[in-house]
């Protein structure tokens, strides 16, 4: 990429970190996945219980691989061999020492926007670990609350349904059924839909708990 614009992309992560700062959310600012994956390593501690929110951008960057390199004590959910094993790996996760994800959008604003089918992910962003640590793509950096729902709904689900491979409308279409309502929530009746629950992460009472690191790369969607 021409250095001029990714010089111009990391002033609008540093404008975004600077608002996630008033949010109390300690937040930082990588070139590259590199970088952030050393971020990444300098706030895990050894031994410390770590789990993850499914995530395109943890595999990206790297940071999977640190998540499953032997020095944590690591909930993988991907291990779970039937869906009463998941879902006990699901709650055991509430009292994990650091969880680990993606956002589907964050605006200049400092404010993380996440849609989620079973929860679990939104659940453990809002309460639970002792500490959160988001990575996100300057591609998930948007204006405001109105752009992440629209990036959401024409970008991250249908890429995710596509993905993991569900049959909904958004997977055949390339953008979410309720595109056009101008309502937040609104989206198919299909049971395989992954937008169920939406959160938005505003100001933080517990000062610095959630932790972001941008990463001035296109990372996951």
């Amino acid at each position: 990429m021409d250095n001029n614009l990714k010089a111009a992309y990391r002033k609008h992560l540093e404008k975004a970190a600077k608002a996630l700062e008033k949010n109390n959310m300690q937040a930082f600012v990588a070139d590259t996945s590199e970088e952030a994956c050393e971020i990444v390593r300098s706030l895990l501690k050894d031994g410390e219980q770590i789990s993850c929110g499914g995530s395109v951008t943890l595999s990206e960057t790297g940071v999977m691989d640190i998540m499953k390199s032997g020095k944590y004590d690591f909930l993988d959910r991907s291990k779970a061999t039937t869906p009463e094993e998941t879902g006990e790996i699901y709650r055991k996760v509430f009292f994990c020492d650091t969880y680990l994800s993606s956002s589907n959008a964050i605006t200049e604003n400092g404010e993380l926007y996440n849609v989620d089918g079973n929860c679990n992910r939104v659940a453990a962003i809002t309460f639970g670990p002792r500490r959160v640590i988001i990575i996100a793509g300057r591609n998930k950096v948007v204006r405001d609350i109105n752009a992440a729902i629209d990036y959401v709904k024409r970008v991250s689900a249908p890429a995710n349904t596509v993905r993991l491979g569900l049959d909904t409308p958004c997977a055949s279409t390339g953008e979410c059924a309720g595109i056009n309502t101008g309502n937040m929530c609104s989206g198919c009746k299909n049971d395989r839909r992954i937008c169920c629950g939406y959160v938005v992460t505003g100001f933080q009472r517990d000062k610095d708990r959630i932790k972001v690191i941008l990463v001035n790369e296109e990372l996951g969607y």
